[in-house]
């Protein structure tokens, strides 16, 4: 699976999710070409998302809810997904 369909993958579940109102997926994968970590052919993303459903969400809630709209992706597609997850209003 090339990186633009894992990122639009990973976009699709995060929408059905999540409906954020902001989300943004940065593809570092090139950076680590060579990492052990790369081997496995999964992709290393940093992710920028605001939605509701983070509303009186502590931080590990908010990513357990992101591990949850991705689920067996974190096996296959992604090695690394950094999260910065942020209710309405935290901008």
């Amino acid at each position: 699976m090339t990186g633009d369909t894992r990122i639009e993958k990973l976009e699709s579940r995060l929408q059905e999710a999540l409906a954020p109102i902001q989300l943004e997926i940065i593809d570092e994968t090139a950076k680590h070409a060579g990492h052990a970590g790369a081997a496995s052919g999964g992709g290393h993303y940093i992710l920028h998302i605001v939605a509701s459903a983070f509303q009186d969400k502590s931080p590990i809630q908010r990513h357990r809810l992101v591990f949850d709209a991705v689920g067996d992706m974190m096996h296959t597609d992604i090695h690394a997904l950094s999260i910065q997850a942020k209710a309405p209003g935290e901008l």
